[in-house]
């Protein structure tokens, strides 16, 4: 496995660098080595280990790709497994099931093929064994990270959990959305972040028209 170990120069937040040959940061590589399929996080300063998808979450992200079509192409990208290199530690990183991120992303790249937090607009995640991390120490890494909007499909509680407006290290909203609703994409994800558009991008970043999800999207089960 190959990844990337270069920092830019020109981070436009302050994100620390992995330290070289730590334990816990050695233990994430060998675990990714030897569980392919599996998906390797440090949060919160602790080793988060997921099962590969099931065939409900599989179908969930493949929906909700589509529904987020309207962010191809126009300032933005729809992605899966892209790791967003967290400010918490000097260790920490996650890599959320779908995102929402500036074009160029792939030239922001910080460690082991995780991005600068900048490039993301909305991270998406799809509660597996993992759930409560999902719930808890995600919300407050993503909000650290400054990403604008957090959502979170709990196939559990059958419903969406969508975290905003990030400040002072957490999320300032809160909306829960009950199988069977639908909601809209916040404005917030659309618009400008402050991220350099790509030069070969002939989209444009304006308003355009609002995105709905449908909450059932994210909370297939097989």
């Amino acid at each position: 496995m190959t990844r990337e170990h270069d920092r830019r120069p020109d981070v436009a937040m302050t994100v620390v660098g992995p330290r070289t040959g730590t334990p816990l940061l050695d233990a994430a590589e060998g675990l990714y080595d030897s569980l392919p399929g599996h998906r390797v996080e440090i949060v919160g300063g602790r080793l988060v280990v997921t099962p590969p998808p099931d065939s409900g979450h599989a179908r969930s992200l493949t929906r909700l790709t589509f529904a987020l079509a309207p962010f191809q192409g126009h300032g933005t990208e729809v992605v899966q497994g892209v790791g967003l290199w967290l400010p918490t530690g000097e260790e920490d990183y996650a890599v959320p099931d779908l995102a929402v991120v500036g074009v160029g992303f792939g030239k922001h790249v910080v460690a082991f093929n995780c991005c600068e937090p900048e490039v993301f607009r909305m991270v998406v995640e799809i509660t597996s064994s993992n759930r409560i991390t999902d719930l808890t120490a995600k919300p407050q890494s993503y909000a650290a990270a400054g990403v604008p909007v957090y959502v979170v499909g709990d196939r559990r509680r059958r419903e969406v959990v969508v975290f905003a407006d990030p400040r002072g290290g957490e999320y300032r909203s809160r909306a829960v959305y009950p199988s069977g609703e639908t909601f809209v994409v916040p404005e917030v994800v659309r618009a400008g972040s402050g991220f350099p558009a790509d030069p070969g991008n002939r989209g444009s970043d304006g308003p355009g028209r609002p995105v709905e999800l449908d909450v059932d999207d994210f909370l297939i089960i097989e």
